[in-house]
């Protein structure tokens, strides 16, 4: 008898259950049968289901003789299940990696409930990926494991039936079956979680759903089913005196779901909605109890839908959208003026002399005080004293500049008279398009660092990697540019061809990177500890690259499973670097620490014992501090051919570099990510790659740029009279 059946039910969905299916059988927990209900699919559904069936037998494939809908087709799955607990999934979506090792735990730790309930994400038709955001009910805090009594706000979670594990033999008793028609999670999930002897939850993220394009889901009179299964729930009631407890919330959870759907003109059309309203006023006064107050928030929404009021409704909801409209003109008009005084005031002042102490830094996307903007602005009012500072950041990074240093937020008044009069402009991104470099500014380009794969300026001919790059712009920024900082002769040589200009090559080395040099043994474990850091643990830093030719996170690895086969005194700190969002697509684990959204880079890579990384310039950086680095390509080939690449890693690597999963936890056990071939590797890298960051290259850039100090710039210290800082003990 199998741990799980996993039922999957599959209609119209011929493009995505293939995906589906494998999520389920490359689990790494494979005490499971997987049957796939083909509910007489006019695509090519069955076929794909019986290829499966014939290659692996722990699927079994059923076909219908006829359409009969989502909830008879789970019934029929549910009828030839043998596992001790029943999973659902549809056929569109898929398991995220891990996720029925995740379940099997939490259920042998919890003693075996009746139901498992955990949490999933939304994946848009464009690849976003977007967490659920009413997951608060799934704290594992308290009990673990209780029953709806306990936590009856577990009834305010969405109801659906793809998001738990339930106890096959609890079901049976139950006797509990999916009915007709759409919503049948509604009449499913309400008796699954009142009869529950027992429930638990699990705070992760195991399944996707997949969200189809606006237009695609199923509207109009298929809502009207809503109805009949808010009927089938209170005869359930009904039939269990013991569970008239539930009767004012299932009314108030039922005016939520039917306001749901009149909220805006999609699931309920304007010729529907005076019928709709009329069947909800029915079933308000049907079901109504003591004690059903309509919920806080929504108060006005369930009294038009007691009184059935459909016409109020629309009046008020027309009245709404024209406030809104009117208020998005105005909004605009606004901007426009605004818009037209600030060219103006910029205009006036650019006829003001420049100011020769006035010096502007700022990084890209007008973050908080980082990068080597930061540490060239630090050493500039060390050793120019008199020189007047200031930093471009939104409002929510400003509380990290620091104080003697003026704050100034994009886009104001202060911001343009700003950089219409300092002297020095310093960015590590293009300046402001809006800009009109004056004869007496100095604009000092410091890069990201240095370049693995092409810069954005040779985008355009790689149209997967490309997006919104406009060349000519990044062009057009390059010739305001005075000087260019480059990190070595390697980046010397890419910047000047991908991005030609006047301006003068500075190759001092990255300022950001002093810190390196400078942080003593007391600053790294001061550093550990804000992180969270176990004393005695080996922390390994996983940065991998953002994949710009992806709409979709890349998820090479299973961090769960990694960090579980180095061992119990390893911690992965996972700084997620993609375009859809700032957190990290992985399920949480208590030693897998999301430092995502961490400000300082500096701070990771001083904090953590080892990185772990793939096209990330982070390797560059990292190389100073002589820590092992693992470089793990799973799309190497696919990369280069989407963006280019000015450096072969197989050639010129910072340590072993390992191509699946199975060779970077051999990597580890086996010691090779820090034994002596990889010092080597390194030592060559950072010879390579590495020899103005001593700790001193601000202070280059500073005697050059601001004190004019040409020929008397520090020279770089040899590699081997440079002290980084000492690991954690």
């Amino acid at each position: 008898m199998p741990r799980f059946s996993v039922i999957v039910t599959a209609y119209n969905v011929q493009a995505y259950l293939t995906d589906c299916l494998r999520s389920v059988l490359t689990q790494t927990y494979d005490d499971l049968e997987l049957i796939v209900v083909d509910d007489c699919s006019p695509d090519g559904c069955g076929a794909v289901a019986d290829e499966f069936a014939g290659h692996e037998q722990r699927v079994t494939a059923v076909h219908l003789g006829e359409n009969s809908g989502l909830g008879p087709a789970r019934n029929a799955g549910l009828a030839r299940a043998t596992g001790d607990y029943v999973v659902f999934l549809d056929g569109d979506g898929t398991f995220v990696p891990g996720a029925l090792q995740a379940l099997a735990d939490r259920l042998k730790e919890t003693g075996g409930p009746d139901v498992l309930v955990y949490d999933f994400d939304r994946t848009y038709w464009s690849g976003e990926t977007v967490r659920n955001t009413f997951a608060a009910p799934l704290s594992e805090e308290g009990p673990a494991s209780f029953r709806l009594t306990d936590r009856p706000n577990l009834l305010t979670y969405l109801i659906t039936a793809s998001n738990k594990a339930y106890r096959r033999e609890f079901v049976e008793r139950q006797g509990l079956t999916f009915p007709s028609g759409q919503h049948t999670d509604t009449a499913w999930t309400y008796p699954v979680l009142m009869t529950a002897e027992s429930i638990t939850t699990l705070d992760r993220v195991c399944t996707h759903h997949q969200q189809r394009r606006p237009g695609l889901s199923p509207t109009d009179r298929g809502h009207m089913d809503l109805f009949d299964q808010y009927d089938r729930v209170f005869a359930f009631v009904d039939e269990r005196p013991a569970l008239d407890r539930w009767r004012p919330v299932l009314h108030r959870r039922m005016l939520d779901h039917l306001a749901a759907l009149v909220a805006t003109d999609g699931p309920v059309s304007r010729s529907s909605r005076a019928e709709f309203f009329r069947r909800a006023r029915a079933h308000h006064r049907r079901y109504r109890a003591p004690g059903a107050a309509g919920r806080p928030g929504s108060p006005r929404r369930h009294r038009l839908l007691r009184l059935g009021a459909h016409r109020t409704h629309h009046v008020l909801r027309t009245s709404r959208l024209l406030r809104r409209r009117s208020g998005r003109v105005a909004a605009a008009l606004l901007r426009a003026v605004r818009s037209g005084v600030l060219r103006v005031h910029y205009a006036v002042q650019r006829r003001l002399p420049v100011r020769a102490d006035h010096a502007v830094f700022a990084v890209f996307g007008h973050r908080g005080y980082s990068g080597d903007p930061a540490a060239i602005e630090r050493k500039a009012r060390e050793l120019a004293p008199r020189l007047r500072t200031a930093w471009v950041s939104h409002a929510a990074h400003q509380h990290s500049v620091p104080i003697g240093t003026r704050r100034l937020r994009p886009g104001t008044f202060a911001y343009w008279t700003a950089i219409a009069r300092a002297k020095y402009l310093v960015s590590n991104a293009d300046f402001d398009r809006r800009l009109v470099k004056r004869r007496k500014q100095i604009l000092l380009q410091t890069h990201y660092g240095t370049p693995l794969r092409s810069p954005d300026a040779e985008l355009p001919d790689r149209a997967s990697a490309a997006g919104g790059t406009d060349a000519g712009l990044l062009l057009a920024d390059a010739d305001r540019w005075d000087y260019s900082l480059s990190a070595n002769r390697h980046s010397t040589l890419v910047q000047e061809k991908a991005y030609p200009s006047a301006g003068t090559t500075l190759e001092y080395g990255h300022p950001r990177n002093d810190i390196y040099q400078r942080a003593t043994a007391g600053d790294v474990a001061r550093l550990r500890r804000s992180l969270g850091i176990p004393e005695g643990f080996t922390a390994v830093l996983y940065a991998p690259a953002n994949r710009d030719y992806r709409h979709s996170p890349h998820q090479p690895l299973d961090l769960e499973r990694v960090v579980q086969s180095l061992g119990p005194r390893f911690v992965l700190l996972s700084r997620a670097r993609h375009a859809h969002g700032t957190h990290a697509p992985y399920p949480p684990h208590p030693r897998v620490l999301d430092v995502s959204g961490h400000p300082s880079t500096e701070t990771l890579c001083l904090a953590s014992d080892g990185l772990i990384t793939d096209f990330s310039s982070l390797m560059f950086d990292y190389a100073n501090l002589d820590r092992p680095i693992v470089v793990h390509c799973d799309d190497q080939e696919a990369d280069e051919a989407a963006r280019g690449a000015y450096l072969d890693l197989r050639d010129c690597p910072p340590g072993p570099v390992t191509h699946t999963q199975e060779e970077l936890i051999d990597t580890f056990a086996l010691g090779h990510w820090r034994g002596a071939r990889s010092t080597r590797l390194r030592a060559a890298f950072r010879a390579r790659f590495c020899p103005y960051d001593d700790g001193r290259a601000a202070e280059r850039v500073v005697r050059h740029v601001f004190l004019g100090e040409e020929g008397g710039v520090p020279l770089p210290l040899p590699q081997e009279e440079r002290s980084p800082a000492p690991p954690a003990p």
